[in-house]
């Protein structure tokens, strides 16, 4: 039987190339990466390990069609983050809005396509009734919308969505950092929110995203049409997140809340835009990733083996 072809974007990245490492893991795909930079050293190592790296850039829709051409599954993903921080929120989420539309534009023009997996995040306005908009939530939730109204291409698509990473504690607003003068070992973690905001968390998202995503790929009398999937491990408060960290980490921490405008001082940008985030977990609570009809989650699509985040915390650096 002739080999389906998948195309990743993001393939050098985490969801892409936690993707791509579950897909080598047997031999009935043809993995095609799609990176803008073909001769990186990410890319160099991925063309060694047998998957055909193609350049294209998510600005540039003419390149994506060239890309996919072929394809019979395609994972789609945008980064929020790739510009934030030097651009305002609002400038990313309208770049990422046109790159999210390039990918489902150049998506449907895939005569061969059977499946589109989009890598996208809940409606944060929707679940809260236009209280709530959380930036790196909002512009994936317009292209969710575009693919919404292109009937061919909904019938075709999965709905991914990836919770919080546990190398997100690498973020600077999530980091600990040590308190030298309190003693050795000992770090504190200052966040906006309570300790006690659930977060619901992917754990070590290099090893369990692509478990997700070949999951879809291999059930879609599951996981289509316009079906979306939940890709967590577990529930852990703010405060258990970060004594996860510091049991695995062999240190001791503490959750300090302090004034939001002491938060948004510390990080500038960066800190408003995560307390979107947080506020929305706080107050929508077991509703946060919700709002959606046909939402599957691991039970259903029988994933197992999974990294949690304890694990994926014990194998990071020694933070000395």
């Amino acid at each position: 039987m002739a080999k389906k072809t998948v195309t990743v974007v993001g393939a050098t990245g985490v969801q892409g190339g936690s993707l791509i490492t579950a897909l080598l893991q047997d031999d009935k795909y043809s993995v095609r990466a799609v990176t803008r930079n073909p001769q990186s050293a990410a890319a160099l190592a991925l063309g060694k390990l047998g998957v055909s790296v193609v350049q294209a850039d998510v600005d540039d829709y003419d390149s994506l069609v060239y890309a996919f051409a072929g394809s019979h599954v395609i994972f789609g993903v945008t980064n929020f983050y790739e510009k934030f921080g030097s651009i305002t929120a609002e400038e990313a989420i309208n770049i990422e809005v046109q790159q999210g539309i390039n990918l489902a534009k150049a998506a449907a023009a895939t005569e061969s396509l059977e499946h589109y997996i989009w890598s996208t995040l809940p409606n944060t306005r929707k679940i809260s009734n236009g209280k709530h908009a959380v930036p790196h939530f909002s512009g994936k939730n317009v292209i969710d919308d575009y693919i919404k109204s292109h009937s061919a291409l909904f019938q075709k698509t999965t709905f991914f969505w990836v919770t919080f990473y546990a190398t997100n504690i690498l973020f600077p607003v999530f980091m600990p950092f040590p308190v030298s003068t309190a003693g050795p070992g000992k770090f504190i973690q200052l966040q906006s929110t309570p300790d006690s905001v659930v977060i619901k968390t992917i754990g070590d998202a290099k090893a369990n995203v692509g478990v997700f995503a070949k999951s879809i790929i291999e059930k879609p009398e599951l996981t289509l049409p316009g079906k979306y999937v939940l890709a967590d491990v577990e529930d852990l408060t703010a405060g258990e997140f970060l004594s996860s960290w510091a049991k695995a980490q062999k240190k001791e921490a503490k959750y300090i809340q302090v004034p939001k405008s002491t938060f948004f001082e510390t990080w500038p940008m960066w800190g408003e835009v995560m307390d979107k985030m947080m506020t929305f977990w706080e107050e929508a609570k077991a509703q946060s990733w919700t709002a959606e009809e046909g939402i599957l989650t691991k039970e259903d699509l029988g994933v197992t083996g999974l990294v949690n985040t304890s694990e994926a915390f014990a194998q990071m650096n020694n933070w000395d």
